[in-house]
């Protein structure tokens, strides 16, 4: 295979546009290339005048080396493909089938994984099955009626499955994880096109279906799934695992369990403070709370893609994404997080009384509005979590209650002008909510701390600078934000087990993950562990 650099395509290029570039490159004949596979391909709009697309491909040709000297083309070269490779498999067989605790990317990735190696692994999940669960989300979110075990948080598939479903990463993929994670996508459902999109997404209709696929897959190979089952409680022995406690239609039972794979997501609040009463050691980290930022989408397409976007290229471009960031007066960052272009702001919350916002798409991105969290950082020394690791969840459910009270239960909305000014919103503009959930007119100074808003209205000020527009009176904001991530992580050693012997945390409820893509390879890595020191039974 040869590798095809720097090809740039007009907007709207066909198959034999993109054949004849290559052709060209190399200096021959469409006809003399084989095959030709798209590597990658990215949308280049920094001039607005000549929006492209750029495209990295593989060409398999007649006489690969003669070609490659005879083309002298430095955007021509081998082709160095990286696969994905297991490690050698253990030889000691396990003492009780593996137990994953968590049906997100982390622990499905990881189940999947287990069961297509012949480990049979039991997959338990709090919330319900992603079909029941899609229709526990849409009365809650009619009704405003919550289910604390089944809700956006908690669930097959996780707090991802209610999401754009981005599936970019920044994690180094020396192993190929990255790429595997992407093909199993696409094997259970998704677009082949999340396999060279530079900013590959799902969207949340289509990713429902490929988790359904994935559980019917680990079932086929032996595994099991048990829904509505939550972890209360774990007994040790000499510092090992030995066996679990598991809830499940009010009844509690004990299980023999030697491996325990925790990928509880970073919701599980209840679950962080039985295991720290267990001797599990975990520390406080980082993490970011804020608001939703609302625009149109048609605002954002203008900013991104220039004025006159619609005359040039008509319907043939994506709705527009962004990613900001500053470093506000006060040293903090601030940064949109989890852009969702043409989506949808959700209410996100899993506990009484408490309320948190997030967002999503469908595959369509297809919305009126575009919507980002717009987030400030928050350090241990901030919430006590430098004396008390789960002082930050502590934090974190404090804006959630308050965010509760000032909406009256429904999501709390306001305008950015009025933001700005302490004012109560009393009527909206040009720019109208696009929220699955109830809302009010609320003032979100109330509920984020002074601090925190105070930095967030410094953004907007420079964001304007970067995006048109951004710091529109009418742009609409809901709160809180507060779950992008973690706020502490359960330690583990460099063979990715706790301090207790047997429990392998895994994932971003574990703090060692970001996103979807992220968790899943963390999933494929704690699978990697297991297959490296065990054979199945």
């Amino acid at each position: 295979m040869l590798r095809i650099t720097g090809l740039k395509l007009n907007i709207g290029c066909s198959r034999a546009d993109l054949l004849n570039a290559a052709a060209k490159k190399l200096r021959i004949k469409d006809t003399d290339i084989r095959s030709l596979k798209v590597v990658k391909k990215s949308l280049d709009a920094r001039d607005k005048k000549y929006i492209h697309w750029n495209y990295i491909v593989d060409a398999e040709v007649l006489s690969e080396d003669k070609v490659l000297k005879a083309c002298r083309n430095k955007n021509v070269s081998k082709a160095q493909i990286r696969k994905y490779k297991l490690p050698d498999q253990g030889e000691e067989a396990l003492k009780s089938r593996p137990v994953i605790v968590g049906s997100g990317p982390a622990g499905l990735f990881c189940a999947y994984e287990l069961a297509k190696e012949g480990y049979r692994p039991i997959l338990v999940e709090r919330g319900q099955s992603v079909e029941r669960r899609c229709e526990s989300v849409k009365k809650f979110w009619e009704s405003n009626v919550l289910d604390p075990e089944s809700n956006i948080q908690f669930g097959e598939g996780g707090a991802g499955t209610f999401s754009d479903g981005k599936l970019n990463t920044g994690v180094n993929d020396k192993g190929g994880r990255n790429r595997k994670v992407l093909e199993i996508f696409a094997e259970n459902g998704a677009s082949e096109e999340i396999l060279y999109l530079n900013k590959p997404h799902i969207g949340t209709d289509i990713l429902q279906d490929v988790i359904r696929n994935m559980r019917e897959q680990i079932l086929t190979w032996g595994g099991q799934v048990f829904f509505e089952t939550q972890l209360t409680d774990i007994e040790t022995e000499d510092g090992a695992l030995t066996s679990i406690y598991l809830k499940h239609q009010g009844e509690i039972r004990k299980e023999a369990c030697s491996l325990l794979v925790l990928a509880v997501g970073h919701s599980a609040r209840d679950t962080f403070y039985m295991l720290k009463e267990k001797g599990l050691n975990m520390t406080a980290k980082a993490f970011a709370v804020g608001l939703r930022a609302e625009h149109r989408q048609a605002d954002i397409n203008r900013a991104m893609y220039g004025e006159c976007y619609e005359e040039l290229y008509a319907n043939a471009l994506p709705p527009a994404d962004y990613k900001l960031t500053y470093k506000a007066a006060s040293g903090r960052g601030v940064y949109s997080f989890c852009m969702c272009p043409g989506g949808y702001v959700v209410n996100a919350s899993s506990q009484e009384g408490e309320l948190c916002v997030n967002g999503m798409s469908y595959s369509g991105r297809d919305g009126e509005n575009a919507n980002s969290a717009i987030v400030v950082t928050v350090t241990p020394e901030d919430t006590g979590g430098d004396i008390d690791p789960l002082k930050g969840a502590e934090f974190q459910e404090d804006m959630e209650r308050k965010a509760f009270e000032v909406g009256n239960g429904l999501v709390p909305v306001q305008r950015l002008e009025d933001f700005n000014n302490n004012k109560k919103t009393e009527a909206f503009g040009k720019v109208q909510p696009n929220i699955k959930g109830r809302w009010n007119f609320a003032d979100i100074n109330k509920i984020l701390p002074e601090y925190i808003c105070k930095d967030i209205k410094e953004a907007f000020e420079y964001f304007k600078r970067h995006i048109k527009g951004f710091d529109d009176a009418d742009t609409v904001l809901s709160a809180v934000e507060s779950r992008t991530s973690c706020p502490l992580r359960i330690l583990r050693d460099e063979d990715f087990e706790s301090n207790i012997k047997g429990i392998f945390p895994c994932g971003e409820g574990a703090g060692y993950a970001g996103g979807i893509v992220s968790s899943a390879m963390d999933g494929i890595k704690i699978f990697e562990e297991i297959y490296r020191r065990y054979c199945p039974l």
